[in-house]
């Protein structure tokens, strides 16, 4: 099957940043095969796009599909606490399949409607991964069109082990309660990873694959973390790790490892060019420079990283010693959408707060970048994530005659600045179109928004049991929180200039 997209204005965002003021692009086998003014596409399907933009789709380079049921469930709280307010209590079952395929779906529509083509899911299962959840999380992608990488986010520590001080803190029957709560062996969760690479790497054509996770370095043992270091290296899979998000995970490895979270992987010798590195906020220069010798991307969150408080992470810092940048929306109970648009935005904006040297700030064309190859470079998808003969036909059609492009003085600022899931008309997939002029043709929309209201006392009786074991441990959590505060290490991400 092929398709002619033909007369778009065209930005590639390939290396040289190459534009076409009026070109086509000739799709097969889900592979752009050229760029030029009137390509002769024979039988193929044609797209007339004259007065529209084409560029690459956008790619989620962060997100957590596990809580697509939950905005605005959560009021903004630092991220230790707001995880108390998110996480079901033990005893809680977890969902059905039929509530997991209708949670990815939304997720799915959301960011295909606005234009984004690909996401990087590190999805975490309440109370434990399953194979039935797994099937129906990766059956609602197969099943939306969107291109999709996910792992197992699982921790196999103790509650209490993942934080500095708060074995003090609690008490007894607290700290026994957590004590007692089960958790996953590593080779139970390596076993169901084998099972995971088996069914599903490579599904659909290719447009769906796995990738590993062990939620942080501080929430698994050494012993898990390098057997999904090895796993990830065998198979050549995306490695996500969550990376000092906020201060007090920079006061846990002062206090309790002697070392960065940063250095403490390099210890352990698990950095390598796979390892998507996510949030990254609270390093240093000795973290930045580990992190770009071994080749690691990072994935940046600005809207998750404001709604939690967690800070600004030091962005033209860790570019300036070569770290490569995703873009993320996290999950829909810290950014409430997928809307990667916001994301750019936001990128764009929250930097010139933190550096008086103005030429230093973000340039859009940087931040497009970030919001495609970035992405496609975290999730193992190196060089995809633009326009040009050979790539995955992963690509959005932008209206120009739309307000955000009225009048149309700089491209790139107003793609930034202006646009919005509104101005998306097309989206493509693998050479497939999923996305209309606004109508999703993959999925009945208007289905899938009723079944998922006619579930809403299930998920407000879940909002409440855990919103209720949320209060009991709060004011242990919030002492926690506010120690480690306090401590000096040496600079600050809240509000400071980078030092």
């Amino acid at each position: 099957m092929s398709t002619l997209i033909r007369g778009a204005r065209v930005l590639t965002l390939d290396d040289a940043d190459t534009e076409h003021a009026a070109a086509d692009i000739l799709v097969a086998d889900g592979i752009i095969q050229a760029i030029g003014p009137h390509l002769d596409g024979g039988s193929a399907t044609v797209i007339e796009a004259a007065g529209l933009l084409a560029m690459p789709g956008l790619v989620n380079g962060h997100f957590h599909s596990q809580q697509n049921l939950m905005a605005g469930s959560v009021r903004s709280l630092p991220l230790e606490l707001f995880m108390l307010h998110e996480v079901p209590p033990p005893g809680v079952p977890g969902p059905t399949p039929e509530l997991v395929r209708l949670q990815t779906l939304l997720g799915a529509v959301e960011m295909l409607r606005g234009g984004v083509t690909a996401v990087h899911d590190d999805a975490f299962h309440n109370p434990g991964p399953t194979r039935a959840g797994i099937d129906a999380m990766m059956g609602a992608y197969a099943e939306a069109g969107i291109r999709a990488t996910v792992t197992i986010n699982h921790p196999n520590v103790v509650e209490h082990a993942k934080y500095p001080s708060l074995a003090d803190l609690l008490p007894p029957a607290a700290k026994a309660a957590m004590d007692a709560a089960p958790l996953m062996v590593a080779d139970e969760l390596m076993g169901l990873y084998r099972w995971f690479h088996g069914r599903w790497h490579g599904a659909e054509g290719g447009r769906l694959r796995i990738g590993v996770a062990n939620s942080a370095p501080h929430r698994v043992t050494p012993e898990l973390f390098h057997q999904l270091s090895a796993f990830s290296q065998a198979h050549d899979l995306p490695f996500t790790v969550h990376v000092l998000e906020t201060k007090l995970q920079r006061v846990f490895g002062q206090e309790v490892l002697g070392e960065s979270l940063v250095q403490y992987m390099h210890r352990l010798g698990v950095l390598d060019r796979r390892m998507l590195v996510v949030h990254a906020v609270w390093v240093d220069g000795t973290d930045m420079a580990l992190l770009a010798a071994a080749g690691c991307t990072v994935a940046h969150n600005p809207v998750c990283n404001l709604r939690l408080g967690s800070g600004t992470m030091p962005y033209r810092r860790l570019r300036d010693h070569g770290v490569p940048i995703a873009l993320g929306s996290d999950e829909r109970s810290a950014d409430d959408s997928t809307d990667m648009w916001a994301v750019m935005k936001m990128a764009g904006l929250v930097h010139q707060v933190t550096n008086p040297d103005w030429t230093a700030w973000l340039q859009p064309a940087e931040i497009l970048r970030a919001a495609t190859g970035g992405g496609a470079r975290g999730m193992g998808r190196p060089g995809q994530g633009c326009l040009r003969p050979g790539a995955e036909a992963d690509l959005i059609l932008l209206d120009l005659d739309s307000l955000p492009f009225t009048p149309l003085n700089d491209l790139r600022r107003q793609l930034v600045y202006s646009a919005t899931p509104a101005t998306v008309a097309l989206t493509m997939v693998a050479g497939q179109v999923v996305v209309e002029r606004g109508r999703v043709l993959t999925v009945d929309e208007p289905a899938l928004r009723a079944a998922t209201r006619a579930r809403q006392p299930e998920i407000t009786a879940l909002v409440a049991a855990t919103q209720a074991a949320a209060a009991g441990l709060e004011p242990y959590y919030d002492a926690m929180y506010r120690r480690a505060a306090a401590v000096d290490v040496g600079f600050s991400r809240w509000g400071n200039a980078e030092p």
